[in-house]
């Protein structure tokens, strides 16, 4: 039997997905939501979002490096946006396998890889296990760099059935809050929340996000990230100095295992430069991508 989520009322199917946009491929551990635009011959980008928020947090970057001539890429994890939320394990291992199962099915190589928050992570790895596919990789405000430090309530929700009453009864409401804390700006907080608020009425949301506190995805990926450096590898850091998801004092550790990746402080912004700051963001961003 299921555990009820309050606020969670909606099946994924193919009723409840028409009206999302983007395009659905089914893979090993379920259907991936995606949106693949740019001319055909285009350098391939790929977008990978962190620990909650969907694709849609990619608004102004897809929309920008598309315009720039770019074939670019984002989707949505599994157990977020309009993807499926298997019942599994929401490891590292998962989200990889999704996104190597999704550039094989598309036929995508020799990538510019970007991970914004968990999505650090995951792009780390994957390079790791799969450098021929990555030429470039980008990091915005990258989880990882050492372990999460949760506070005594937020710990406690790795705990069985006290993380599910807790999510179950509150963790609606806790969550559309969180987002506030993301951004420097008050003014584009509204904005996120109605977006966000609309993954949350499908089943599975709860679970998904309760699985990966609990299979490892806030643990360090440090020695990830320095096995990668080691490989050289054309790299981009962005990092709001106020981002208080991911401290900035952060970026000083991560480059000790990136030395050679161009970095940028991103001043009076929080946890997602490229939408809080696009005129700085943007064009650092297409010198680098443009760069043979």
């Amino acid at each position: 039997m299921s555990f009820p989520y309050l606020g969670e009322t909606k099946e994924l199917n193919d009723d409840t997905r028409k009206d999302a946009g983007g395009s659905f491929i089914p893979l090993t551990d379920g259907v991936t939501h995606y949106e693949l635009s740019g001319p055909a011959n285009g350098k391939p980008v790929v977008l990978v979002h962190g620990f909650s928020v969907p694709y849609f947090i990619f608004d102004i970057p897809f929309e920008f490096l598309v315009k720039s001539g770019f074939r670019v890429l984002r989707y949505d994890l599994f157990g977020r946006g309009f993807s499926d939320r298997p019942r599994t394990a929401y490891n590292i291992q998962l989200f990889v396998r999704q996104l190597k199962e999704l550039l094989d099915a598309l036929n995508f190589k020799d990538i510019a890889l970007l991970g914004l928050s968990m999505g650090g992570p995951i792009t780390a790895s994957f390079v790791r296990e799969y450098p021929g596919y990555v030429s470039k990789h980008v990091l915005i405000d990258p989880a990882g760099v050492q372990q999460t430090v949760l506070g005594r309530g937020i710990e406690a929700l790795k705990l069985p059935i006290v993380g599910e009453l807790a999510f179950g009864l509150f963790g609606s409401e806790v969550m559309v809050k969180s987002l506030a804390s993301d951004l420097f700006n008050p003014e584009a907080v509204e904005f996120f929340q109605n977006q966000y608020k609309i993954q949350m009425q499908f089943k599975g949301f709860k679970r998904a996000l309760l699985s990966t506190m609990r299979s490892g995805m806030l643990d360090s990926f440090y020695e990830t990230y320095a096995e990668v450096g080691r490989q050289r590898k054309p790299t981009l850091l962005f990092w709001g100095r106020d981002d208080k998801t991911t401290p900035f004092a952060n970026s000083e550790i991560l480059l000790t295992a990136l030395p050679h990746a161009e970095f940028y402080a991103v001043e009076n912004c929080g946890h997602i430069p490229h939408f809080e700051k696009p005129e700085i963001v943007n064009p650092l961003l297409l010198e680098f991508l443009s760069h043979v």
